[in-house]
Formats: structure tokens, sequence, C-alpha cells
């Protein structure tokens, strides 16, 4: 059995990580080579492709029983490996998402829903994980956390019930090991509580042992800080959009999928703080 990995992001890498650890035959598809270098070391096989170019994607396909479908979530892309899994034969296919809808305001929105909708009309078995916010976007924050002692977000006063992305790859690797009884199913996986940015500067300030403030943002300044930040500007106006559905309750939910699936507690922010003290220090 063979598990193939779309990209080797933090979600990705992750559960190649993960699921060589167990043993088990994962290769990952990898535009930069060198990149991936450390998962190679770790035992994951590593296939040199571009989600643009079908016929790496078919190279990669080759043996696989199950694929985990992470991207940027550009449509075309992913549903270029929708149709090469098809013509491969694979049985199941692990989209990792979050919310989507056709008529969203947000275009990656839109994006998912249409990779989602492509999906299922392929025939292939699939199981999409609509994953709430992920916690390691504070590392967007941390040179800011770090030098200032401060981090601002639009958020207002919206709690979000989000999720360690190595909770997102340990739930992805789980089902493609084992995808029958998790087949045609949505799952919308979140950490075990729902925070607000003043809840996450307080849990900053307990675990860093120093003062961390959340200042509130406007829309525009949130754009302005993501392309200071180095994110290309149409990327940040639309995380800043996201950003300002969180502060009207958007991802104000918590679900019990991650200890459902994995048979232990989703992680905390508290423990994701713990684990990355030096990049907020």
């Amino acid at each position: 059995m063979m598990i193939l990995i779309t990209t080797a992001g933090k979600v990705g890498a992750e559960a190649a990580r993960l699921l060589a650890d167990r043993g088990e035959r994962v290769r990952v598809l990898a535009r930069n080579l060198e990149k991936a270098a450390a998962l190679a070391r770790s035992g994951v096989e590593v296939a040199a492709g571009d989600l643009d170019a079908p016929a790496t994607i078919d190279a990669a396909m080759r043996g696989v029983s199950s694929v985990v479908l992470v991207s940027p979530a550009i449509p075309a892309q992913e549903l270029n490996v929708v149709d090469s899994a098809v013509r491969a034969g694979v049985r199941h296919v692990v989209k990792v998402t979050s919310k989507a809808s056709a008529d969203s305001p947000i275009a990656r929105r839109r994006g998912q829903a249409e990779i989602e909708n492509g999906l299922i009309a392929s025939g292939l078995g699939y199981t999409l994980l609509r994953n709430n916010a992920y916690m390691q976007n504070f590392f967007m924050s941390a040179p800011s956390i770090a030098k200032e002692s401060s981090f601002g977000s639009a958020a207002g006063d919206g709690r979000l019930g989000m999720i360690d992305t190595r909770d997102v790859a340990a739930v992805a690797a789980e089902i493609a090991l084992a995808p029958a009884s998790h087949a045609g199913k949505t799952y919308w996986p979140t950490g075990p509580d729902s925070l607000s940015f003043a809840d996450a500067a307080a849990v900053l300030s307990k675990v860093l042992s120093r003062p961390i403030a959340f200042e509130p943002l406007t829309i525009e300044e949130q754009t302005q800080a993501m392309i200071e930040a180095g994110v290309p500007a149409a990327l940040a106006a639309m995380n800043a959009q996201a950003v300002g559905l969180f502060a009207e309750g958007d991802c104000d939910y918590v679900t019990g999928d991650v200890p459902s699936i994995l048979g232990r507690p989703a992680r905390d922010f508290e423990q994701f703080v713990t684990d990355h003290i030096p990049a907020f220090s």
C-alpha cells in the first residue's frame, strides 16, 4: 500500500513523517527536492513533480492506493490530481479543505468548493476535512510577539476553534491508512476550545512569562500587516477578508472529530505555544 501526499507544506510534510514513522510506504510530490530533503532522510519517498504538470502527477500516482490532497487550493491543480487518481484507479482521496461554499465572499473558499465538487463527481472514494483556522497562522505574528510583545488582528472579539496543523496531518494520515469507515464523510476538525485573540494573548503571556498584548486592527491594517510579513498583496487581501469574518463568529465552533478519529484529545493552544516557544521569543 502506497499513500501519495500532494505537497510538502505544513500539513503534507507532517502527515508524511507520521506515516513513515509507522513504517508505512508514503510518497510526497515536491517541486523543490532540496526543500524535501529532510523528508527523504526520514524514509519518505520524494517524487519530483508539479501540480500544473499532469504527466508528473501520473508518474507519482503509480501504485498508489490513497491520496492526501493538500495544496494552496488552486482548483486547476487539485482537479489535475483528482483526474490522475481516476486514471490510476486510486481507492480513496482525503481532501484537506476548509469552510467551502460556491457563494462565499472568500475566493479560496469558492475554490475549495469547486475542488470538493469535482472530487465528489469523480466517483472516487473520498473524505473531506473541513478544518477550522490553523494555530500555525500565529507564526505570521511571531516577529511582532518576539520584538514588541504584541500582535494585531482584525478578528475583534470573534472566537475560533483553532486547530494545530499537526492534528490535521494526523487525522489525514489515519484516514488514508484505513479509509473504509470514513468514505463519503465530511469532518470539521477543530481544537478543543474556541478562543478569542484576547484569550490567545493571555495564553501567550502565561507560557512566555511576559505580558503579550492584543491590538485590534481594521481590515485595511490587517492587509498591510500581511503584505509586510511577505504575503503577496492579492492573497493578503483575501486572508484579511477571512479574518474579518472571524470577527462575526464565522469560526466559533468546536467538534469532537479529532478525538473520535485519533483516540486522543486535540492539542490546545497552550500546547501549541509551549511547543514553539523559540519562535515567539
